[in-house]
């Protein structure tokens, strides 16, 4: 067999192994953001070798080495893609000068490999793929005396032990309970050229850690499209335009050489991004993925898995991160970002009442906002099973409700139940006046903080411990058990205000959560 015809097993051999556990690996992913499609990417740049592996005649090892290192570099997709084309990159180069292609060999194109992916990096971070790659070359040194096939099968063995112990080296991925997605699928990829060169049928696919209900929702990436590029030209300048494009996002690389560039970064302004692409050479293979989208397909698919079915779900609307976090902890299958100044439309409401239909038969609505109530209740007429609005008009409404609410129960029993909860509850606001008004009687100029009670106006002034002293003092004017607070983004420090409520009223539960909503430094409610 010609070395073009191995070469050309090899690939698919990896090919088949990725396509087996693509979906898995995207649902693992969570690093650097909870992209969900590191398994795609992996497996669409291994496709883009083969269909150059199918179509080229090269003669000689290093015009394959070249075709190959080529191929990964143009069809690289994401960050996974990218830092998989160096690697590949790495090990062709090694294997193109080496005499024979021996397990000495093999241990070279590894070490290659991995000091290429490390100096693709800017700031690599272990825990990753990169790590795996470097354990991945240490353990071939170690095993040059085995024949190739012995060395790769050991090789796939030390790589599921480095990707088990991923967690250990970063923190996000042992909050969320997986290991790393790219490293998972490296791994998956030695697995496929193993079971080639053994001469054995591809094994069935590992399988990885279950996703726990931890990793589904998580923080998404600051900036919203993943942008990848090719740029092709001459005297390229990767240095130059990676500190131009450093300044429009992260997750930043800029691979290749004077002829040719792979460009990959998150950014809010793609069209930016491909502009000084166009300014360097000529600009082809473009590639822009909105990665909220992809986020939000993921959790879809893993709400499907991770949660049984049950007879009722809650989808609820909240604005700042840490509230989402709250009623995600309180139960809710879904919650959508909006509030004051940003009310999702009823087409938004409906779409997320039916995203829960996989796991609930029905379903209740909290608006959370009293400029919601109304599209809730649209959404909830057209939806095509039973939903029921609970007509929470603030975040502190919504979440005294959750606490009611029992998946097992239907959605007019539960909104029975969270309506009798919240016949109790009375809430409070710290807002910033926008402009000089008066409110209820209560005088306040712009900038001033203003002070609501139950909807209604009771304090203004420059002071934010005075301003929020009367709103909490009048939420207990009343006998109350327990006062929740909710930080707002850049709320003044709450200590005097704490340590005067718990003087004054002894034996009051106060509890105290970073919400995060904007608009509103601090949000209060009493029971």
């Amino acid at each position: 067999m010609s070395e073009l015809e191995t070469v050309r097993g090899l690939a698919r051999a990896a090919l088949a192994s990725l396509e087996a556990s693509r979906q898995r690996i995207d649902d693992l992913n969570v690093y650097p953001v909870p992209d969900g499609d590191t398994g795609t990417n992996l497996t669409l740049t291994v496709r883009g070798v083969v269909e150059a592996l199918d179509a080229t005649s090269a003669g000689d090892r290093a015009a394959l080495a070249r075709e190959v290192t080529r191929a990964a570099l143009m069809s690289a997709r994401g960050n996974s893609g990218v830092i998989l084309s160096q690697i590949v990159r790495g090990a062709a180069e090694v294997l193109a000068g080496a005499g024979t292609v021996d397990s000495a060999a093999l241990a070279q194109a590894f070490r290659g490999a991995a000091d290429a992916a490390y100096a693709a990096i800017r700031k690599p971070v272990e825990g990753t793929m990169l790590t795996v790659i470097r354990e991945l070359a240490e353990e071939a040194v170690d095993r040059t005396a085995d024949s190739p096939a012995d060395l790769l099968e050991a090789l796939v063995r030390r790589g599921e032990d480095a990707v088990a112990r991923t967690p250990e080296q970063l923190e996000i991925l042992r909050e969320a309970g997986v290991v790393d997605a790219g490293a998972a699928g490296l791994v998956e990829l030695v697995r496929g050229i193993a079971a080639a060169v053994a001469g054995a049928e591809l094994p069935q696919p590992a399988k990885l850690s279950e996703v726990p209900q931890e990793a589904v929702h998580l923080e998404p990436s600051q900036y919203r499209y993943c942008t990848t590029f090719v740029i092709e030209g001459e005297d390229l300048e990767a240095d130059a335009l990676e500190r131009e494009l450093e300044r429009l996002g992260d997750s930043l690389m800029v691979v290749g050489d004077r002829s040719a560039l792979k460009v990959h970064v998150h950014t809010d302004d793609p069209g930016a991004a491909l502009s000084l692409g166009t300014g360097a050479g000529i600009v082809e293979g473009v590639e822009i993925a909105d990665m909220r989208r992809q986020t939000e397909e993921r959790e879809e698919r893993l709400l499907e898995a991770v949660l049984p079915r049950v007879r009722c779900a809650v989808v609820a609307v909240a604005a700042g991160e840490g509230n989402r976090r709250l009623f995600e902890r309180l139960g809710a299958a879904r919650v959508i970002e909006g509030g004051q100044s940003m009310n999702p439309s009823t087409a938004d409401l409906l779409e997320a009442v039916e995203a829960t239909g996989q796991a609930a038969e029905e379903a209740v609505l909290l608006p959370d906002n009293p400029n919601v109530v109304l599209a809730a209740g649209q959404a909830a007429r057209v939806a095509g099973r039973p939903v029921e609005v609970v007509p929470t008009r603030s975040l502190q409404a919504g979440l005294a409700a959750l606490v009611a609410f029992n998946p097992e129960r239907s959605a007019e029993e539960n909104a029975a139940e969270m309506n009798s909860a919240l016949e109790g509850l009375a809430t409070g606001e710290v807002t910033v006046a926008s402009r000089d008004a008066s409110v209820d009687g209560i005088a306040a100029r712009e900038g001033e903080f203003l002070g609501l009670l139950n909807e209604k106006a009771v304090a203004a002034g420059p002071s934010f411990p005075e301003v929020a002293r009367a709103v909490a003092e009048g939420l207990l004017a009343e006998p109350r058990d327990l006062l929740t607070l909710l930080t707002g983004q850049d709320a003044p420090p709450l200590d005097g205000l704490l340590g005067e409520l718990a003087e004054g009223h002894p034996g009051l539960e106060i509890d105290v959560q970073e919400g995060g909503q904007p608009h509103y430094p601090l949000l209060l409610s009493a029971e």
